[in-house]
């Protein structure tokens, strides 16, 4: 993102719809972050602390870390107005909204109302955001995500390098999406997905996950089983946006030409989400340090994925994502 306003860019700042919209010094920041008694989750780009609620508005405090990326995405209920408004109280937020970036800076609001497409945030340095939302509706997110980050830490636990795979395909999916156009109220299925499609090699394993050499023909069908092994835990999985995503997870070893696993499907027979997902999961594997072999280089990873053109990957997604690369220039966070 660009560090300065673009002159053409209307920003859409409101004011709290509560009648004394709650501001926070720098103290009661840093004591609302050492409070033992409120709750809180890191959920690894950020920590969300759930301050309390009044008047049908609840109020968190959500402290994004340096370099770190999140999105939102406004979803009003039907038949109620959802109040959505974040506050920068410290530092600042860079925001990217179709295309156009600006600069949130401490006591700067935004009204996520006025928003109905996908917002990106950016925060370089680390940025204190204070939230106030509709109760009911943050209520339900924040219990979603703890319920969700559990299964996230019990990932880390049994693989740290799958834990942190997992959000970066998660960031980068999402970024591929956007610049396909693609339809903004799929977008949560896509997060989860990506972010879980991983989630079966909680049953494979370490030796295997790790095994250096090749694999014999009974491991690597146990390998292969995590895609629908992991679907199979999302479709029972007690969030319904969670069962939504199941099919990704199941499809994103499947193969352009059709010789992938576990269905074989082909062509368009393979979701977008699955396709988008299938390479950027093969380039951050690629290019990342594993027990059993070194890490490629970027250029060679990109000469691996345009091999992988029409045959192992949707042509369309490739070429997106190469601009993407491109475009940052040719860094991989």
């Amino acid at each position: 993102m660009t560090n300065e306003m673009k002159k053409d860019t209307v920003i859409c700042i409101k004011k709290s719809s509560v009648e004394v919209p709650m501001k926070l010094t720098r103290e009661q920041i840093r004591d609302i972050k050492e409070k033992p008694s409120l709750h809180r989750l890191d959920i690894g780009h950020a920590v969300s602390t759930y301050i309390g609620k009044a008047e049908k508005v609840a109020y968190g405090l959500f402290s994004v870390r340096a370099n770190r990326s999140y999105w939102v995405l406004y979803t009003p209920v039907e038949g109620t107005s959802v109040v959505e408004l974040y506050t920068v109280v410290l530092g600042k937020l860079e925001v990217e909204y179709q295309g156009r970036s600006f600069v949130l800076h401490e006591g700067d609001i935004l009204d996520a109302s006025e928003y109905p497409e996908l917002l990106s945030f950016y925060s370089e340095l680390g940025t204190e955001i204070l939230i106030e939302m509709t109760a009911s509706v943050f209520d339900r997110n924040f219990t979603d995500t703890e319920i969700v980050q559990r299964e996230a830490d019990a990932i880390e636990k049994v693989d740290g390098y799958t834990y942190h795979h997992c959000a970066r395909i998660k960031d980068y999916s999402i970024e591929l999406w956007k610049r396909l156009n693609q339809p903004i109220e799929r977008v949560s299925m896509l997060r989860w997905g990506a972010y879980f499609h991983d989630i079966g090699k909680l049953a494979v394993p370490l030796g295997i996950l790790n095994k250096i050499g090749k694999l014999t023909s009974h491991e690597w069908e146990i390998m292969k089983a995590h895609t629908t092994k992991g679907a199979e835990m999302l479709r029972n999985h007690e969030i319904e946006w969670i069962r939504n995503s199941a099919f990704i997870v199941e499809e994103h070893h499947e193969r352009y030409d059709g010789k992938g696993y576990p269905n074989g499907l082909k062509g368009d027979e393979i979701s977008l989400e699955a396709a988008i997902v299938s390479v950027v999961d093969s380039f951050d594997a690629m290019t990342t340090d594993r027990i059993y072999r070194k890490a490629l280089s970027i250029d060679d990873a990109i000469q691996e994925i345009v091999r992988g053109r029409g045959t192992q990957f949707n042509p369309m997604v490739v070429d997106a994502f190469l601009k993407l690369l491109h475009e940052q220039k040719f860094k991989w966070h």
